[in-house]
């Protein structure tokens, strides 16, 4: 009986005690310490304030370290734990500073529930000074191509993070400067060095920043923000717990020179500052003469240093008449090489000719500025005259066209014997009385008014006959094939075989003839379409489809059909 009262007590007063000891918990003490001491101008500390009890996570004001310090991140935990019946909580804060200048500063007094810590005196000692005799674990290193800029000039800033200790985790911030354009060209590099005297794993990356206004800057570095692994004070026996540890490390702060356009810069001309600014063509085929209607291929490729890509201007380009243009989509491409981005747009022109003779094409001018010697220059491409001969296969470049049955027509004797079947009598003349002679005369009036309408009737269905196979010919039938194949190649070359079909005008043997000749912007359109599909060559274009060709040809061929009937019936008496 009494061993079964005393295992009733025992939890009793096992909750009776835990109870206790909850109610007559309560905070009474706060300290704080630092994980580094001293520590560098551009790498953090971590401040760790632990207060015994679990008190709310607002309740530490950490505004009074933004005097000395920047106040990178915190993070708030809170434990219990019991030990011989006695409970224990806290409340740990881990605060990431980075302090603002150098020299002794000093972490104050920090405040909880009434309760306060220590202050703490931190000595920050400049990078790379005497006094840091401390091989950092982790630093970046930060570089720019030059100092000393124009507006809108382009300046690559290399950034390289060295980590010499295990990371968990870690990402590089952007670097900051106002009023620019900052972008990262290619990819992080990664290679392995040894500084003085300690390994460390390379991580370098590129940006190209352009600023938009002048005057004199100063560019924040990035920032590195991780966590790396430390030896744990936690031991048990055989095992040994490894720890993390925040870390952020800061770059060097840059100053940036940045000057505004220069008074004699022509306020006509596209600002482009740049160390090094070309233009260079090309043209395909590689002869001296052209022929008519042959593609020629004009490529012009403008290079420039210390310009972005989308800094490059517009290449145009203009012919005079007889000579039309299809310009392609440009090629834009940039290449980091020694730290200066060299940019360049390539565009092809495609030129087609309507008729011989020689053509000037005016001189292409690029107007820049030389950051180097500090001067206005121009890149030009000069005048340039071309010969274009004729074609001597234009004439042979048709469909000989298969020969068109043209129904016999039948004499008049013909067609009243055999369609009408009607046998005209033979009378003899007598010369007995006028009244036969009368009755005679109508008669053979009447017969010959007959026959004229008969024969009226026979031609304008030979010419309606003539008509429809002249319209549906050879030419057509063909262009149409291709137009549904979407053979663009072999459309372009029947149009002017079949607009020589239709029309009434004499021959040509150009297409741009051959397009005067048919008023229908639609078709104009459809054949400047199939041209820029075959000449263009742009490497993105979608395939030629023929449907609006073919609607084209469809309806200018049945407007033409409607016209020529419509003439045939009006003239005919």
């Amino acid at each position: 009986m009494v061993k079964i009262m005393l295992k009733l007590v025992t939890p009793l007063v096992f909750l009776i005690t835990l109870t206790h000891a909850n109610t007559a918990f309560a905070l009474t003490k706060v300290t704080a310490s630092i994980d580094v001491n001293p520590v560098m101008s551009n790498e953090s500390i971590v401040l760790t304030v632990v207060a015994n009890d679990n008190v709310e996570r607002s309740a530490l004001d950490t505004s009074p370290l933004n005097a000395n310090f920047m106040v990178v991140r915190s993070e708030v935990s809170s434990q219990t734990s019991m030990v011989n019946f006695k409970t224990t909580r806290t409340t740990r804060w881990q605060i990431v500073l980075m302090p603002r200048k150098t020299g002794k500063l000093l972490i104050p007094s920090l405040v909880i529930d009434n309760v306060s810590s220590k202050p703490i005196e931190v000595n920050v000692v400049e990078q790379g000074s005497s006094a840091s005799t401390k091989q950092q674990d982790i630093f970046i290193a930060s570089q720019l191509s030059s100092n000393d800029i124009y507006v809108q000039q382009l300046v690559t800033l290399t950034v390289k993070l060295h980590i010499g200790v295990q990371i968990q985790r870690g990402s590089l911030t952007e670097p900051d400067l106002p009023e620019a354009t900052i972008v990262q060209v290619g990819k992080d590099q990664e290679s392995d060095g040894i500084v003085n005297g300690k390994r460390y794993r390379i991580i370098e990356r590129t940006y190209a920043i352009t600023p938009e206004k002048s005057g004199e800057f100063t560019l924040n570095s990035p920032m590195f923000a991780g966590e790396i692994m430390v030896q744990s004070s936690r031991r048990s026996g055989f095992l040994s717990f490894g720890e993390t540890k925040p870390v952020n490390i800061l770059g060097e702060k840059l100053t940036l020179k940045v000057r505004p356009i220069p008074d004699n810069y022509p306020s006509y001309a596209t600002w482009l500052p740049s160390e090094f600014l070309s233009l260079h063509q090309e043209w395909q085929p590689n002869t001296n003469e052209f022929t008519v209607g042959e593609p020629i291929t004009r490529t012009i490729t403008l290079t420039a240093a210390g310009l972005a890509k989308s800094q490059l201007p517009i290449i145009e380009m203009t012919a005079p008449d007889g000579l039309k243009i299809y310009p392609d989509q440009a090629e834009l491409n940039a290449n980091l090489t020694k730290e200066r981005l060299v940019s360049q747009k390539k565009q092809n022109f495609a030129l087609v000719a309507s008729k011989a003779g020689q053509y000037v094409l005016p001189k292409i001018t690029i107007a820049w500025w030389n950051t180097i010697t500090n001067k206005y220059q121009q890149a030009v491409l000069p005048e340039q005259t071309i010969t274009v001969i004729a074609n001597p296969d234009s004439k042979t470049q048709q469909l000989p066209p298969n020969p068109i049955k043209t129904p016999k027509i039948n004499s008049p004797s013909s067609i009243v014997d055999n369609n009408v079947n009607v046998s005209a009598p033979i009378f003899v003349a007598e010369q007995s009385s006028k009244l036969q002679w009368l009755f005679l005369t109508l008669w053979i009036l009447t017969l010959l008014f007959w026959l004229t309408h008969i024969i009226y009737l026979q031609r304008n269905q030979d010419k309606a006959e003539n008509t429809k196979h002249t319209s549906i010919n050879n030419h057509y039938l063909a262009l149409l094939a291709a137009c549904k194949q979407n053979n663009a190649e072999q459309a372009l070359n029947l149009l002017i075989p079949w607009i020589n079909s239709i029309s009434d005008q004499p021959k040509v043997s150009t297409l741009a003839k051959a397009i005067e000749l048919m008023n229908s912007s639609a078709l104009i359109q459809a054949i400047n379409d199939v041209q820029q599909s075959l000449y263009g060559q742009s490497s993105i274009a979608s395939p030629w489809q023929g449907k609006s060709l073919l609607s084209a040809v469809q309806a200018v061929n049945a407007n033409k059909h409607k016209k020529t009937v419509a003439s045939d019936i009006k003239l005919n008496p």
